[in-house]
């Protein structure tokens, strides 16, 4: 027996990667009776089989999973934003962060095209919010380096809205990532039909990153009943305050005595970060405990 980590999954195979050693797998069936489906960066267990083939017996403990990309075992989400056009409106970087939070993942704030525009608004609400935060240019390469250590040795997930920069970043950082971006796309024969499918990359800087869709599709998939459960601590800057309110159950929305709204008051907490805990408050409200998904 040995153990890997699945770098890819695609049309019922998994290539797991047995340090160095790469077999193509099948899953035992037991995992569809369970209900249970292997994800790009679990850690398992295989039988090698020869000649390259195993069959996946085991998946071991996971860290988190998101069901879309459909990935598990994510040290941090990177995302990216932009002061430039188009401009990233901080909602959609607190959603994505909120998200993070709830999965036990770091975040990390890049800020692209700061050659264009250095973004300074966005910059100050999340350096006060606790995040780290680089202002980087895929263009003259500034920041580029400081990111490096920050990734390497662990598996991120980068993602950020449309038009941002995702793809330069990721070829500035390994001019090769393009040319394997390109081979994949190529033979898989990507266009109006596209097949999608998720795959671990590892740059030259010793960084493993899965190269996820754009903020929408955490809109749907991810905002659940846990999350409503969880908000005000997925609001890192929250939490010292929490205590500080004046009657349990306090939803940090209006009511009087309340430690957040206080230290919101108090310049304590970013007002662009309360709005869009107050945005997303409204739109978890709907959501019931019988309708979680069994």
């Amino acid at each position: 027996m040995k153990q890997g980590r699945i770098e890819k999954a695609l049309s019922g195979f998994y290539y797991v990667d047995c340090d160095g050693d790469r077999l193509t797998c099948r899953a035992r069936g037991k995992f569809r009776k369970e209900g249970t489906s292997p994800l790009v960066g679990d850690w398992v267990e295989v039988g090698d089989l020869g000649n390259g083939e195993g069959v996946l017996e085991q998946i071991l403990p996971r860290k988190n999973a998101f069901t879309r990309p459909a990935v598990a075992n994510i040290d941090q989400l990177v995302i990216i934003g932009s002061g430039a056009i188009p401009k990233t409106d901080p909602f959609l970087i607190d959603r994505v962060a909120a998200i993070a939070e709830l999965k036990g993942c770091e975040v990390i704030l890049l800020l692209n095209k700061c050659d264009l525009e250095r973004a300074d608004d966005l910059y100050n609400i999340y350096r006060a919010a606790g995040f780290q935060t680089l202002r980087i240019s895929a263009e003259t390469g500034e920041g580029l380096e400081e990111l490096k250590p920050l990734i390497a040795g662990k598996l991120s997930a980068f993602t950020g809205n449309s038009g941002v920069g995702k793809s330069s970043i990721l070829n500035a950082l390994d001019p090769s990532f393009q040319l394997k971006v390109g081979e994949i796309s190529t033979a898989l024969g990507r266009g109006k039909h596209t097949t999608r499918h998720v795959e671990l990359f590892h740059l030259s800087c010793g960084a493993s990153i899965v190269d996820s869709p754009g903020f929408s599709s955490f809109e749907t998939e991810e905002l659940n009943l846990e999350l409503k459960h969880h908000l005000p601590e997925t609001f890192r800057e929250f939490v010292p305050y929490l205590s500080d309110c004046q009657f349990v159950g306090c939803s940090h929305t209006k009511e009087k005595g309340c430690g957040v709204l206080k230290a919101v008051r108090d310049g304590k907490i970013q007002q662009s970060r309360h709005k869009s805990y107050l945005r997303l408050y409204e739109e978890l409200k709907p959501l019931k405990d019988w309708q979680e998904k069994k």
